[in-house]
C-alpha cells in the first residue's frame, strides 16, 4: 500500500494555498447540519481540515449568531499548516477548537464523546489510496454511526464522479491535443501500475488505438489522434488528473506564467453561466512558449497594476502549448521540468479521486452504516432531496468542452447524511423518497434489504 505523501501534502505551496480554497463550499453541508441539530452546544468533528478553509468559513458563518460550537479537528500525524493555525485561532471567537492527531479510520478511538456533526471533504479517496482500499472505506462507514449522537449528521463533499450506474461502464474517448497525448503517455502507465485503483477486471482493460491499430499507451504518437476504450471511471481519472496537473504546473511557474487562482481576481467573470472569464497572470523567468506565442499572449493582454489580464480562452490555448513543451522536456530529462512532474506524481498522481457515483456513494454509506456495532439499529441517509447537491465547475467545463470531443462533467458532489433510527418510520420514509431520484432500483433494493435484515 502506498505511504501517505506527508512531505508533499504539507508543503506550504500546496496545503496553505493550492488545497485551501472554496471554504464556503467545504463548510456548506456542515453549516446546514449545525442549523438542524437540536444540541444546545453542538460538537462538530472535521476529518482532514487541511489548510483550514472550512474552519475559517464556519467561524465567519457562526460569528454573531450566538451559537457556540465545540470543534474537534482530526488530522494525519505530521500534517500541519500556518493557515490552519490561523483558522483555529479565528474559530475561538465562536467556540472551542481541539486538534487531534490520527487517521480517519481510527476516529472511533480518537473521540472521547459523541459528535453531533462529522464533516469531511475529499476524504474517501485518501482512505482508499492510503488506508486499505474499499475495505478501509467500508470500515470507516461502519464506524461513523458509532461516533454520532442520536440524530447526528455526516456531511461529505468530494469530486463528482459521472452520470451512470457504474464507473466500470466501458466508453470510447478521443484525444488529439499534443499536451493531452503527452500526458496520456506519461501518466496512465504509472497510474495503472503504481496507483491504488479498482480497474483490475478483464473488462476494465484500456485499449488505445491510433490509425485503427492498437498501440501501447506509453508509445502513443504525440502527433496522431488517439482513441481510448476504457472504463468511464478511468477516463474520468485521466481528465481530473490532467486538470490538477495543469494547476500544479501553473503554480510552479515552470510554464512562464502564473495565473491568479485564489481571491476575487480569480473570479473575474465575463459570463459566469458559461464559465467564461478573464485570467489575471504574472510572467516568470521560465519560458515554455515559442517566442511568437509569447508575443501574441502579451499583445492580446492588458496591463493591470503589477500583472496582466487576458481572455480565459486565449490563456487556456497558451497553457496547452506551453504544457506540451513542458512535458516534452520532462520526458527528455530536463531537470527543472522533471522535478515539477515528479513532485506532482508523488503527491497526487497515484490517487484515485472518483470511484463512487452519487448512487454508489449513498448506497454504500447506507448499507455499511447498518452494520455498525451497537444495539440500536440506525442508518445514514440523506433525509431531504436538498441534502444531495452537485456544483459544477463552469470554468473547467468550458475548457474541457473546447479541448475534448466528449468531456466528462467537472463538479463537486455534496451529501448530508442523517443518522436515522430505523424505528422512525416517518423520517425513514422521507429519506427513501429523497434518494429515489438519485439511486437506481437495484440500489434501493440493497438499502431496503439492509434495513430489514432477515426479511
Amino acid at each position: 500500500m502506498p505511504a501517505f505523501a506527508t512531505d508533499h501534502k504539507t508543503d506550504p505551496g500546496y496545503l496553505d494555498i493550492a488545497a485551501n480554497g472554496r471554504g464556503d463550499e467545504k463548510a456548506l453541508m456542515a453549516h446546514r447540519a449545525l442549523r438542524r441539530t437540536g444540541a444546545g452546544r453542538p460538537h462538530l468533528v472535521e476529518i482532514g481540515p487541511g489548510g483550514g478553509a472550512a474552519v475559517t468559513a464556519l467561524a465567519s458563518a457562526l460569528r454573531g449568531r450566538g451559537q457556540r460550537v465545540d470543534l474537534t479537528l482530526v488530522e494525519v500525524p505530521g500534517v500541519s499548516s500556518d493557515s490552519l493555525a490561523r483558522a483555529v485561532e479565528e474559530f475561538s471567537d465562536v467556540g472551542s477548537c481541539t486538534l487531534l492527531r490520527g487517521h480517519a479510520t481510527d476516529i472511533g478511538r480518537l473521540l472521547d464523546r459523541p459528535a453531533d456533526v462529522v464533516s469531511a471533504s475529499a476524504l474517501l479517496h485518501e482512505v482508499y489510496s492510503y488506508g486499505g482500499g474499499y475495505a478501509g472505506i467500508h470500515a470507516l462507514m461502519r464506524t461513523l454511526p458509532t461516533v454520532l449522537a442520536d440524530g447526528g449528521f455526516f456531511a461529505y463533499r468530494d469530486v463528482y464522479a459521472v452520470d451512470g450506474p457504474s464507473l466500470h461502464e466501458p466508453v470510447t474517448h478521443a484525444y488529439d491535443a499534443p499536451s493531452w497525448l503527452r500526458f496520456l503517455r506519461m501518466f496512465v502507465p504509472r497510474y495503472l501500475h503504481e496507483g491504488t485503483h479498482p480497474y483490475h477486471h478483464a473488462q476494465d482493460e484500456l485499449l488505445a488505438r491510433q490509425d485503427s491499430a492498437i498501440v501501447p499507451i506509453e508509445d502513443l504518437d504525440r502527433a496522431t489522434c488517439a482513441v481510448l476504450r476504457a472504463p468511464v471511471g478511468l477516463l474520468r481519472e485521466i481528465q481530473r488528473h490532467y486538470i490538477t496537473f495543469r494547476d500544479h504546473a501553473w503554480r510552479s511557474g515552470a510554464l512562464g506564467f502564473i495565473p491568479v487562482l485564489e481571491g476575487h481576481l480569480a473570479a473575474d467573470w465575463l459570463d459566469a453561466r458559461t464559465g467564461h472569464k478573464r485570467v489575471h497572470y504574472t510572467l516568470t523567468a521560465a519560458d515554455r512558449l515559442p517566442r511568437s506565442q509569447r508575443a501574441m499572449l502579451l499583445a492580446v493582454s492588458e496591463p493591470y497594476g503589477d500583472h496582466y489580464v487576458v481572455d480565459g480562452d486565449i490563456f487556456d490555448e497558451c497553457t496547452d502549448i506551453a504544457l506540451a513543451a513542458f512535458l516534452a522536456a520532462a520526458e527528455r530529462g530536463d531537470a527543472e521540468c522533471a522535478a515539477v512532474w515528479e513532485g506532482w506524481v508523488e503527491r497526487e498522481g497515484r490517487e484515485t479521486y472518483a470511484y463512487f457515483t452519487m448512487d454508489e456513494l449513498i448506497t454504500a454509506v447506507a448499507v455499511h452504516s447498518t452494520e455498525a456495532e451497537g444495539a440500536r439499529h440506525a442508518v445514514l441517509l440523506p433525509a431531504q432531496a436538498e441534502d444531495i447537491v452537485v456544483r459544477r465547475r463552469d470554468y473547467y467545463n468550458r475548457y474541457l468542452a473546447r479541448r475534448l470531443p466528449n468531456p466528462l462533467t467537472d463538479a463537486k458532489q455534496m451529501i448530508l447524511f442523517s443518522h436515522i433510527d430505523t424505528a422512525d418510520s416517518e423520517t425513514l420514509g422521507q429519506a427513501l423518497a429523497a434518494i429515489r431520484g438519485t439511486c437506481s432500483k437495484h440500489s434501493l433494493a440493497r438499502i431496503y434489504a439492509a434495513l430489514t435484515p432477515g426479511g
